[in-house]
């Protein structure tokens, strides 16, 4: 009797378990189907956000910003003409010349990153490049020809140019990778490296001769 009862315990405790394990089976399975259908349904919501992307305001900041940031370099390249005249530094004109060929290409590159994301170029005026504009011919203005406290002057206005530039390409270039334009990201990349150096490139100048210079003069 003991042995039967026994073997019978032993019985319905493998059922008992049986039954626990085709239940936690079928629990994983559920669970495995939801998270397919979630990860389904995610899906579809980036790809219609993605088809709906060009029609967002999200988007139309982007192409608002890139056409400040052209009209921007397009009116820098005439400026930077200017600057090189008055430059005294041969080194400083040097490097505001090769800028300025730099400017030329990055009004180029701008116009990819338009096609690439299928606008056409177009402008719109950017105050604040305006405005620097305006502050490098104060400086040519107030300042005496062929001395270095003009090409001291002419190097802080640049610098204020190469900022506002570095801070417009790399927040363009976030907002591009956002949205998933990867040449756009690319290209933008590419000159946000350019001004960087630049503004590297002036700062040496400023350090190794041209402010000792201006302040002995």
């Amino acid at each position: 009797m003991a042995t039967r009862t026994q073997s019978k315990s032993r019985t319905g405790s493998q059922s008992r378990t049986s039954g626990r394990s085709a239940a936690g089976s079928k629990s994983m399975s559920t669970s495995r189907t939801a998270a397919k259908t979630s990860n389904s349904s995610r899906s579809r919501g980036s790809k219609s956000q993605n088809e709906d992307m060009p029609n967002s305001k999200f988007h139309q900041l982007f192409v608002d910003q890139l056409k400040d940031i052209y009209w921007a370099e397009k009116a820098l390249v005439k400026a930077l003409g200017k600057m090189q005249k008055a430059a005294t530094s041969e080194e400083l004109a040097d490097a505001i010349t090769t800028h300025q060929e730099q400017t030329r290409e990055h009004v180029a590159r701008l116009e990819r990153v338009f096609e690439s994301i299928g606008q056409t170029a177009k402008a719109k005026k950017c105050p604040a490049m305006e405005g620097l504009i305006e502050e490098g011919q104060e400086v040519i203005d107030d300042t005496e020809e062929d001395s270095a406290v003009r090409d001291a002057g002419l190097i802080v206005c640049a610098q204020k140019i190469e900022h506002y530039e570095i801070a417009t390409y790399g927040s363009l270039r976030t907002l591009a990778n956002r949205m998933g334009h990867e040449e756009a990201v690319q290209l933008l990349e590419q000159t946000l490296n350019e001004e960087k150096e630049t503004d590297v490139l002036l700062t040496q100048l400023a350090e190794s001769s041209v402010n000792e210079e201006a302040a002995a003069e």
